[in-house]
């Protein structure tokens, strides 16, 4: 048995390679490099209270309480106290530029895609005959039955079944489209007639609406959206010439 194994920075480089992480990496490092270029261009500064800010919040997501908790993590990570500025700094100037970017653009973005952020609270069972999930939407149009009885006696899920069939809270894009159609303009509480799709017939309960409100939290989404799009499209943008010899271990 072994009793000690040496890594090596070329032992690192060759998994990285013979397990194909090349391109994702090389697709960072792209990015990493327009971010860097473009905060350059804009002229967007870095203040030192900014940084310390930054850094405390990577420390606490990290749970390194104290000085020694940082060293183990360093040491963890083979990082340098400069490398751990540098993480820290990056992970600044995006947001910086990001805001930079996209901060004014945010509230009509949103005014043109406020469907797409309206939520709902739905129940479903998943039937495979439709004539038995008509039979069952008009026996609680009736009052002979509940969703829940219904919920509990067709689910095979056990956890499922104890929740009545709870998908929780969804947007349009967590349905299909024909189920999405049918949920977003009903009228909660209200069972929804069966909905036909490739995975069966769904029976659906809509229990609340709720149309979104342009909070703190659906700003940073929407502009994280919108800077990831302009990354997308910048990387498109960009030749890349690799100086890689597949040839060699050592890349």
């Amino acid at each position: 048995m072994l009793q000690t194994i040496t890594i090596s920075n070329k032992d690192i480089l060759h998994h990285v390679q013979i397990n194909c992480q090349i391109p994702e990496i090389i697709e960072q490092i792209v990015t990493r490099n327009i971010i860097i270029s473009a905060i350059e261009e804009a002229g967007i500064k870095v203040e030192i209270k900014e940084l310390q800010k930054a850094a405390d919040r990577i420390r606490l997501a990290n749970k390194l309480q104290s000085a020694e908790d940082t060293w183990k993590w360093l040491e963890k990570y083979c990082l340098s106290l400069a490398n751990f500025e540098e993480i820290v700094s990056n992970s600044l100037i995006s947001g910086k530029l990001a805001a930079h970017l996209f901060a004014d653009k945010v509230e009509s973005y949103f005014t043109e895609h406020q469907p797409d952020y309206t939520s709902a609270v739905i129940y479903e069972v998943v039937l495979d005959d439709r004539d038995l999930a008509l039979k069952l939407f008009y026996a609680i149009q009736k009052g002979e039955m509940s969703f829940y009885d219904i919920a509990h006696k067709y689910i095979q899920d056990t956890e499922l079944r104890r929740t009545g069939g709870y998908r929780g809270i969804v947007c349009r894009q967590d349905l299909r489209p024909e189920v999405s159609a049918a949920v977003f303009t009903a009228k909660p509480p209200q069972v929804l007639k069966p909905v036909i799709t490739c995975q069966g017939v769904h029976l659906i309960l809509v229990e609340e609406i709720s149309q979104p409100e342009l909070d703190r939290k659906l700003r940073s989404e929407i502009m994280a959206h919108l800077f990831s799009e302009w990354i997308k499209q910048q990387c498109q943008q960009v030749e890349i010439v690799k100086k890689i010899d597949l040839d060699s271990n050592t890349l």
